[in-house]
């Protein structure tokens, strides 16, 4: 593969997928894992993520042992879906901690929230206070999850 060519091969993606699993592995097993030797190896992780394939290292924490225990999806409908209402919005939503994930969909609703939170009561008290206070929220309708069949952070490669 050329220096800088933004394609990915067969070792690219092994690596990429041996990461996605376990980001703390060292290089050198890393390398043992992919059959190469450690210098080409760490110049390709440097290349995915110097070309944005890797955006960031991270833990990945047990919300039931940090107070997030009730997990929950939200479906909100806006008064308007201008340019200038959705910026607002995105901007709102990227301030309240406990919406892990926002997502405008296309359909019945405008957008899809997930939150983390640690029980019902401080759900009502984030209904309350931050979900209501954002401007242009006409409608929601919460989804409580009882039991988390399958959540992951792997991208199938």
């Amino acid at each position: 593969m050329k220096k800088g060519q933004d394609t990915l091969d067969r070792t690219d993606l092994k690596i990429l997928d041996i990461l996605q699993r376990e980001c703390r592995i060292s290089n050198v097993e890393l390398a043992n894992q992919i059959h190469l030797s450690p210098t080409p190896c760490l110049e390709r992780v440097r290349r995915l993520e110097k070309n944005g394939y890797i955006e960031k290292y991270v833990a990945h924490l047990n919300p039931k042992k940090l107070k997030a225990n009730l997990t929950a999806y939200v479906q909100l409908s806006l008064a308007s879906t201008s340019t200038e209402s959705v910026k607002e919005f995105n901007q709102q939503v990227s301030e309240i901690d406990e919406i892990v994930e926002c997502a405008m969909v296309a359909g019945q609703f405008d957008y899809l929230i997930k939150i983390r939170i640690e029980n019902m009561d401080e759900y009502c008290k984030f209904l309350g206070s931050k979900l209501a206070s954002i401007k242009g929220v006409t409608q929601t309708h919460t989804y409580v999850v009882m039991e988390e069949v399958k959540s992951t952070h792997l991208i199938q490669l």
